[in-house]
């Protein structure tokens, strides 16, 4: 009896950015855990790679709510700088990675083989969304860059996530950015949110935004795309344009009791140092509350 014929699925992005970026973001771990995922929902918190015809690599996906969570894994066949990746997936399908120059812009399309257990919609949409979501990080990088921090808070996480976006308690962690900051809008998943302080003119100024997930003592994702201006909302225009797209990112881990909580935010690169200093502050003033 003759084998099945495999399906072969094709998806492909127009990336703004040379090639030497896109293959550098494309193959070094540091950025993949950045964009390998197809929502928000999921993350990739470990990935390996050893970029070489017969070296293997690694991306571990997990979901956020902690439900489920796989190992990616394969081999590569061939590797040809900036230009092709070929690998097999532990499971044994083929998969074919190309990189075509235009000077600034640069087409990735990726084709492989489709496995036997999700429909070929399903499985085109997946890995189209994850493509989506690598262009999106690639084209934000000249404008923004991440920025992490961290603190360990005696407290259950699901403590932490109530106190940290309590509509009161939020104000008080957050007067280390501006004293008169508060938020007006809802945490739910697909909600629009405004986080505003009063400018030292007097005006109202602040970030237009919507929570992009939100799950319960385990992580919150928000995406910023416009800013508030003499108390008007505005969503296009230069000084949108330089946070538009960026995103901030909370996540509660919870051991023996303790809860480890990492912000992750996409930062407009003249506002680094501010955030180097502030953030860690407010961290701090946030724990104090929680461990009261």
């Amino acid at each position: 009896m003759e084998k099945p014929e495999k399906t072969i699925i094709t998806v492909r992005a127009t990336i703004n950015a040379p090639v030497e970026k896109v293959w550098e973001f494309w193959t070094d771990p540091r950025h993949i855990v950045h964009w390998n995922n197809a929502s928000d929902d999921w993350y990739t918190p470990v990935a390996e790679n050893d970029l070489k015809a017969g070296g293997r690599f690694l991306s571990r996906m997990e979901a956020r709510d902690g439900s489920s969570g796989f190992d990616f894994t394969g081999q590569y066949s061939k590797v040809e700088l900036n230009s092709q990746i070929e690998y097999i997936l532990d499971d044994g399908r083929n998969v074919q990675v190309t990189f075509v120059s235009g000077g600034n812009v640069t087409i990735v399309t990726e084709a492989f083989e489709a496995e036997q257990t999700n429909s070929k919609e399903l499985q085109e949409a997946g890995w189209q969304a994850i493509l989506d979501n690598f262009k999106k990080y690639v084209e934000i990088s000249d404008r923004l860059e991440p920025m992490h921090f961290e603190v360990t808070i005696n407290a259950t996480p699901d403590k932490v996530y109530q106190v940290m976006l309590d509509d009161r308690k939020y104000s008080e962690w957050t007067s280390v950015f501006n004293p008169s900051s508060h938020f007006i809008g809802s945490w739910e998943k697909g909600s629009k949110i405004l986080f505003l302080g009063t400018d030292s003119d007097g005006s109202t100024g602040g970030m237009v935004s919507r929570i992009r997930e939100s799950i319960p003592g385990r992580f919150v994702s928000i995406e910023h795309y416009g800013i508030v201006q003499d108390g008007m909302e505005v969503t296009c225009g230069p000084k949108v344009d330089e946070w538009a797209g960026a995103l901030e990112k909370y996540t509660f881990t919870g051991t023996d009791g303790n809860t480890l909580l990492e912000v992750d935010l996409d930062v407009n690169k003249d506002f680094r140092s501010y955030f180097a200093e502030t953030w860690p502050d407010a961290l701090k003033k946030l724990k104090e509350i929680c461990e009261k």
